[in-house]
């Protein structure tokens, strides 16, 4: 008898998405442990190592019981690293359950099946992504980190469907990254780059998770 599938998760929780298109959206938040590559700025460090196996069905209820409580039908699959660990069984099951499906992703393992709402967030040195996470992105956002350049959003940009919305986010919330990417934004505009947009951290502003 085949033991029942798990997932490693960090953290399950009700918010509002913090951050990109869907900014402000009541959101359930399902945060899976493990990374590939551990960022210096990463703000979720935490979701590296921590967590817990979960069963599918035990997830899903879960996710079920904030649907229910907050009548929320979105449901983001964040990180750590969500593509580490094979996702596609449960997004099927969320599907099934009436969910909406967001995927939030540093683009570095290749994607092979669909959802409602690809974030696809390229991380340097190389901001390297593979091409199914290039072809699906719904938007795309660059953390705004001392080190980076229009050089490198202009590479990033190019990489992209014109049509997915790049977003410069700002670090953890930090001032000095607000008008960093401001300038940034600035030079984009002059350098006639598309669908260039400024990113905020709302969940941060507001206090939230």
């Amino acid at each position: 008898m085949q033991p029942p599938l798990t997932l490693k998760i960090s953290e399950i929780f009700f918010s509002a998405e913090g951050e990109g298109g869907r900014q402000g959206q009541p959101t359930i938040f399902l945060r899976l442990s493990g990374c590939n590559l551990r960022c210096d700025f990463c703000d979720t460090s935490y979701a590296w190592e921590e967590g817990r196996e979960i069963e599918l069905e035990i997830i899903l209820s879960k996710l079920v019981g904030i649907k229910n409580k907050y009548k929320a039908n979105w449901v983001s699959i964040t990180g750590g690293e969500p593509l580490l660990q094979d996702i596609k069984p449960l997004v099927e099951k969320l599907r099934r359950a009436g969910f909406k499906i967001q995927i939030e992703t540093n683009g570095t393992k290749p994607i092979t099946f669909k959802v409602d709402w690809l974030t696809v967030s390229p991380k340097p040195p190389d901001f390297y992504t593979t091409t199914s996470c290039r072809q699906q992105a719904t938007e795309v956002k660059l953390v705004v980190t001392r080190n980076l350049s229009l050089t490198q959003i202009e590479i990033v940009r190019r990489k992209f469907p014109v049509h997915a919305p790049l977003w410069l986010q700002p670090q953890s919330n930090e001032d000095w990254s607000y008008r960093r990417a401001w300038r940034l934004f600035e030079q984009a505009a002059r350098g006639g780059l598309k669908n260039i947009r400024l990113g905020c951290q709302l969940h941060k502003i507001y206090g939230l998770r």
